[in-house]
């Protein structure tokens, strides 16, 4: 019976150790500046303002497409013009653009919108 409980458990804690790593994001040292960035790549909650502001400062050209902008779609091959993300916001494979007035996040292969920075 103990030996059934203990299979059990390690089971139990077998399989929520890969949901536990998946949830966290990484974090590290720019500058003398913690940044952190979500598991996906995205710009956490925390440096989205201060992401925008970097944006808005740089004076991204916008893009305009006929559907909403919504994670998830995917963007045309021409006519988009995408940047890195600066050091300071976290360390991503991830490029970002302004699609209909709003700042988004592209998986640059796929040109697949992974975040909107609202």
């Amino acid at each position: 019976m103990r030996n059934m409980i203990l299979a059990t458990a390690a089971v139990a804690v077998a399989l929520s150790v890969p949901v536990a790593a998946r949830a966290q994001g990484t974090v590290g040292v720019v500058g003398g500046n913690t940044v952190a960035i979500e598991q996906d790549g995205g710009i956490i909650a925390e440096q989205r303002p201060a992401f925008r502001e970097y944006v808005v400062s740089q004076r991204v050209p916008a893009f305009t497409i006929g559907e909403r902008v919504v994670i998830g779609a995917v963007l045309p091959e021409t006519g988009v013009t995408y940047y890195d993300v600066p050091q300071r916001f976290g360390s991503t494979p991830l490029r970002y653009t302004v699609v209909n007035g709003q700042t988004v996040l592209i998986e640059p292969r796929s040109r697949r919108i992974v975040q909107v920075i609202d």
